[in-house]
C-alpha cells in the first residue's frame, strides 16, 4: 500500500509538473506554483518514507530484546548485555533495552552501568511502573549495600 501511495505522489508531482511547464509560456507564476508542488511532493514522499523505516528499527531493537531475555534465562549474561546493548543502538529510544541493561549489569556486579541504564529507561519512559519499580529496588538495594560497606 505504501508502495502504491509513493507512486502516486510522484505520478500525480509529475503531471502537475508537466501541466505548468506546458502552459508556462512566459508565465513565471506558474513554473513557482510548479517548483512549490514538487517541494510538497518531495517532502510528502519522504514523511510516507520515514513511518515504515521507524517501525522497522523498533522492530528489530525489539528481535535484540528478546533474544537478550532467552539468552539471559539461560544464564548466558553477556550475551544478554550484548544483545541489548545492540537494540540500544538501532534505536535509543527503545526504554525496554535500557531497563533489561540495568538488570544485566546490576546482576554482573557493574553498578554504575546499572544506574546509568535505568536512569535513561526513565528518562525515555517516566510513567512505566515497571522500569520505576526496578530502579527502585536497585537503588534500595545499592545504597543499603553502599552503606554497610562505609560501616
Amino acid at each position: 500500500m505504501c508502495t502504491r501511495l509513493v507512486r502516486a505522489l510522484l505520478d500525480r508531482s509529475k503531471l502537475l509538473n508537466r501541466k505548468a511547464l506546458a502552459s508556462y509560456a512566459g508565465d513565471r507564476y506558474s513554473w513557482v506554483f510548479s517548483m512549490r508542488v514538487t517541494a510538497a511532493s518531495a517532502f510528502l514522499l519522504l514523511l510516507v518514507s520515514a513511518a515504515p523505516a521507524a517501525a522497522d528499527v523498533r522492530s528489530d531493537a525489539k528481535k535484540q530484546v528478546e533474544f537478550g531475555i532467552a539468552v539471559a534465562q539461560r544464564g548466558l549474561w553477556r550475551e544478554a548485555i550484548y544483545r541489548w546493548l545492540r537494540a540500544a543502538e538501532i534505536d535509543p529510544t527503545y526504554a525496554a533495552a535500557h531497563n533489561n541493561l540495568g538488570i544485566a549489569y546490576e546482576h554482573e556486579g557493574e553498578l554504575n552501568k546499572a544506574r546509568a541504564a535505568y536512569e535513561k529507561a526513565i528518562e525515555l519512559e517516566p510513567d512505566n511502573s515497571f522500569i520505576k519499580q526496578n530502579y527502585e529496588l536497585f537503588k534500595e538495594i545499592n545504597d543499603r549495600t553502599t552503606r554497610q560497606d562505609s560501616q
